[in-house]
Formats: C-alpha cells, sequence, structure tokens
C-alpha cells in the first residue's frame, strides 16, 4: 500500500507486518470485546480467510496479566492483537514467535522488536483520529489492496469509539474519503431523529435519552401527537415540516433534562450510510457491540464478515440489548443512584450490566456535565469499572486514562485507555478506597491544569 497522505513510517511497518503473516500458515488473533474490537476482529478475520490463512480470533473484555498469560502460552508462530496491547509491548516483545500489534490506546512504549503500530506513534491522536478497527484496516490494505471493500467496517468501528462525533480526523480521514470515492460509504445530515421506524426507536433510544420517552411507550405516543407525526412513519417518510416540528420537540426536552449545548450539537453528527450493508455505522456499530457485550462475540465477528445468518441473530442480539438497556438506564435514574463526590460523580451498576454504555448515557444525559462519570461492576470479587468523560472536561485538565491507571494502581488493580474514556480493574473490597483516591485524583487534574 502506497499513499503519500500516509506517513512513510506507517507505510513500513504495515508492510512489514503484512510480510510477517505472509509467511506462516496459521495466525492466532486477540482482539477486544467493543464495537472497535469486533470490527477490527472481523476485518483481520475477513482478510486471512481472503488470503488462505488459517486463523482462530480470541475476545477479551480488557488485557491484564491474567490474559496475558494466556497470549504468552500460545502454541502460534504468529499473533495478531486488534484494539489491544498498548499496556504490554515489553512483554510482548519477549513472546517467542512473530506479533503483531494494531492498537490506538494511550503510548507507553514503542517497539523494534514487534510490528506495532499505533495512531500516537505518528502524532495522530487515538482517542479521535484512528481507532483500533482503523489500524486494523490499513493493515488489511497492506495485505491486499482488494481488502479495501472491508471500510465500511472501520467506519463502524470510528462510530463504536465515538471517533466520528466531531467530524472525522487523521487517519480516519484518510480511509473514510477512499471509501466515499469507492461508494461504499455515504455522508448523510445528521439529526435528533433516530433512523428507522419513530415510535419504535425512540422507545429504545439512550442516544438520545429522554426522561419519560425512552423506555415509555406512553411518552413516546405523547411526543408523536404533540409533533403531529403518526405513530407507523419512518424516518425517511417524514415531511419536511414534521422533522422540523419533532426535531423541536426533541430539542426542547434535552434542553429541560439539563443535557449541554456540546451535547446537542453533537447529537446533529454527520451519518455515515453504508449501502453493501443498507444500515449507518453506527447502527452496524451497535449491532456489533452488542454482540460482544452480551458475550456473544462469534455472532458479532461471523455478521462482521458478513455471514447473512450471523448479521440476522446479531440484529435480535442488538434489539434485545438496547431494550435491557434502556430499562437499566431507566432504573438507575432515579434520583439517588448517581453518587455526587466532589470531582467525580459514580453509580454501581452491579444489579443491571452495561457499565460502560450506561456510563456514556449518564455523562451525556443526566449526570453532572462538569464531572467525570464512573460505573463499577462489584457483582464478583474483581470489579470492573469504566468512566466517560467529556470534551469540556478535558480542556479543564480531566485525562481520564492517567485517572483510571493510578487510582486502579493505588488499590493493587489495573487501568487505562483513553482521556475521555477509560476502564480497569481491582478487588471489590477496595471500591470506597479506590472512589476517594480517583475523586483526588481528578481535583488534582484540574487544579494542575488552572495553575498553568
Amino acid at each position: 500500500m502506497v499513499d503519500s497522505d500516509l506517513p512513510s513510517k506507517l507505510l513500513s511497518i504495515l508492510s512489514k507486518a503484512a510480510d510477517t503473516v505472509r509467511g506462516h500458515n496459521s495466525i492466532q488473533v486477540y482482539s477486544h470485546y467493543d464495537a472497535d474490537g469486533i470490527s477490527a476482529a472481523a476485518i483481520i478475520g475477513k482478510a486471512l480467510h481472503r488470503a488462505g490463512k488459517e486463523y482462530r480470533i480470541t475476545i477479551f473484555p480488557t488485557l491484564t496479566d491474567e490474559f496475558m498469560h494466556i497470549v504468552e502460552s500460545t502454541p502460534s508462530e504468529c499473533i495478531i492483537i486488534t484494539d489491544l496491547g498498548a499496556s504490554y509491548i515489553g512483554r510482548l516483545e519477549r513472546i517467542g514467535c512473530d506479533v503483531v500489534v494494531l492498537d490506538h490506546h494511550t503510548l507507553r512504549e514503542t517497539s523494534d522488536k514487534i510490528c506495532y503500530a499505533n495512531p500516537h506513534m505518528f502524532g495522530v491522536d487515538g482517542m479521535t483520529s484512528g481507532c483500533g478497527s482503523t489500524m486494523a484496516f490499513l493493515f488489511a490494505v497492506a495485505l491486499d489492496e482488494g481488502n479495501w471493500d472491508l471500510a465500511p467496517l472501520a467506519i463502524a468501528g470510528m462510530a463504536g469509539d465515538r471517533q466520528h462525533l466531531n467530524g472525522m480526523s487523521g487517519f480516519n480521514t484518510f480511509v473514510l474519503d477512499g471509501a466515499v470515492e469507492r461508494g461504499l460509504v455515504r455522508p448523510m445530515p445528521g439529526s435528533l431523529i433516530p433512523a428507522g421506524r419513530i415510535c419504535d426507536e425512540l422507545l429504545v433510544s439512550t442516544d438520545p435519552y429522554m426522561r419519560g420517552v425512552s423506555g415509555d411507550r406512553k411518552g413516546v405516543s405523547a411526543l408523536l401527537k404533540d409533533a403531529g407525526v403518526p405513530e407507523d412513519r419512518d424516518y425517511i417518510d417524514l415531511t419536511e415540516e414534521e422533522t422540523v416540528r419533532l426535531s423541536s420537540i426533541i430539542a426542547i426536552k434535552l434542553i429541560e433534562q439539563g443535557v449541554s449545548r456540546e451535547k446537542l450539537e453533537e447529537l446533529v453528527r454527520t451519518k455515515y450510510y453504508l449501502p453493501g450493508w443498507n444500515m449507518d455505522a453506527e447502527i452496524l456499530s451497535s449491532v456489533l457491540n452488542s454482540c460482544g457485550r452480551q458475550n456473544l462475540p462469534s455472532v458479532g465477528i461471523g455478521a462482521g464478515m458478513g455471514d447473512a445468518e450471523c448479521v440476522k441473530q446479531a440484529r435480535e442480539i442488538d434489539t434485545a440489548s438496547k431494550k435491557q438497556l434502556v430499562e437499566s438506564m431507566k432504573t438507575l435514574d432515579d434520583g439517588k443512584s448517581i453518587i455526587q463526590m466532589e470531582n467525580i460523580q459514580w453509580f454501581d451498576s452491579s444489579a443491571v450490566g452495561f457499565t460502560g454504555m450506561l456510563c456514556g448515557v449518564i455523562m451525556s444525559y443526566v449526570g453532572n456535565p462538569d464531572k467525570p462519570t464512573i460505573g463499577i461492576n462489584a457483582s464478583d470479587e474483581n470489579a470492573n469499572i469504566s468512566s466517560r468523560g467529556t470534551f469540556s472536561q478535558l480542556d479543564r485538565g480531566v485525562d481520564l486514562s492517567e485517572a483510571m491507571r493510578e487510582g486502579c494502581a493505588s488499590v493493587g488493580g489495573e487501568g487505562g485507555g483513553h482521556r475521555i474514556a477509560a476502564g480497569g480493574s481491582f478487588r471489590t473490597d477496595r471500591k470506597d478506597e479506590f472512589l476517594k483516591n480517583v475523586d483526588s485524583i481528578i481535583g488534582r487534574q484540574k487544579k494542575t491544569f488552572e495553575k498553568k
């Protein structure tokens, strides 16, 4: 793959990675279980299948010491890791086989011993401008130019990691422009109104999440009646007048709910329609994400690789998942489940699950917009955590990647991720200590920034 829009060093790494993979008959792939990770795994799986390689894909919820032991003990002569690995480069260098890492998380170290490609290595922000599926796609095209038709999966991964919210940039722009040029993706104007049959989509919607509407059929009916929109209407069939009325009512409800202007502007972001999939990239992202989160990643990977039965099953899983998510959100939106501390807000998701997804909904639609949101699932001896912030919080010095890394380490656990979204784990019995420490860390970050 030769293109002047990409750094020559990146092209060199990808070319070396492709040559490495060509030299092996059997490949072990490891990836993350979210939309980006499933998209990346499907891209790699399809590319390896086309190259006539035997391969096996294993999905992890995160990469910890426990899962690293699995990676280190693999009998494979070649390993590809996507959407994971940035925190373990040193250990991956010591594995006695060829290793390719295609990640985008915070850069800890580089490597001359393994094929490691991360946007941060080239001055590109892996939080906003190049995700795991972006890097997996660039590798796939380096392996064979014919893999450009996998670009829609990369766009879905970008949507899953919310990298499209403020417009595409960095390596994502290269992928998008090439996909548009080839007719694989069609940008479309955004809207506050969800795509699909409006009454059904509003009922299960958490983006936007509207109190008294999301998860409430009577509330949906009342909203559509106020807008003068028939309940059986599909988004694409709305008249211009109906679109304006319904959008205005949704906007008013969200403003009354306390949703920030930043979020409202984000909601009308550009959409990316995927003709070959007959769906929007965000919908495909949701479908793949639901499979991973419901512990059915093989269905998501199969769907991403184009298996019709898997696509059907994945859509059913997504529908059920959306219903569960909105009900879980309603359970937490009771005025007392989101607990305010000085610098953070947090909630316990042990009884409802969906920690990371709920974290995002709460941060965007019902929480205090000035405080990062932390969700804790303490249903096991090890608590799993997710955190979400906003770009305006980042502008005030908040760095959740460092906060989760330091906070988890302070109680004997592990954490990391991106400045705006990060996670980790630690022993459940140290939850209170963790929260106290992270609250202090976020406060320190903001004070340090103020002094600059």
